[in-house]
């Protein structure tokens, strides 16, 4: 736990968008619209309520993860690394009325995350659209 951090003030919806990420690179969201930042929404096709529980039952099957918050509309998880117990804030925010489920995945301590965040949410975008 010597390296997981204080959790961020700054998480939530506000005004209907997700935190912008901070200027390092270890951080991804599907609403900055900088190249180093920038990350498809997840999009879906079911209702709503299938497609919120659906993600959170993908959530739950990935090591190392606890779900902080959520609602019918919002999730916010904290994801822990296997070695030195980095921890990242990953947000998902569904537009029901757009069909996406907008994503948000930063670390906490550091600069470089080596990619990691941006993996996360794509292993999530492959386990999610094999329904």
């Amino acid at each position: 736990m010597i390296f997981s951090g204080q959790r961020p003030n700054n998480l939530g919806v506000r005004n209907g968008r997700l935190a912008p990420c901070p200027n390092s690179p270890n951080c991804v969201s599907s609403q900055s619209s900088d190249p180093t930042h920038q990350i498809a929404p997840l999009t879906f096709t079911t209702t709503p309520e299938k497609a919120i529980a659906f993600l959170k039952r993908i959530i739950q099957s990935l090591p190392r993860t606890k779900i902080i918050t959520e609602s019918e509309d919002y999730l916010y998880a904290e994801f822990k690394s296997a070695l030195m117990g980095y921890v990242d804030d990953v947000e998902f925010s569904l537009d029901p009325k757009t069909k996406v489920i907008h994503v948000r995945s930063a670390s906490r301590l550091g600069e470089s995350d080596l990619g990691v965040n941006r993996q996360r949410i794509e292993t999530i975008r492959a386990k999610f659209i094999s329904v």
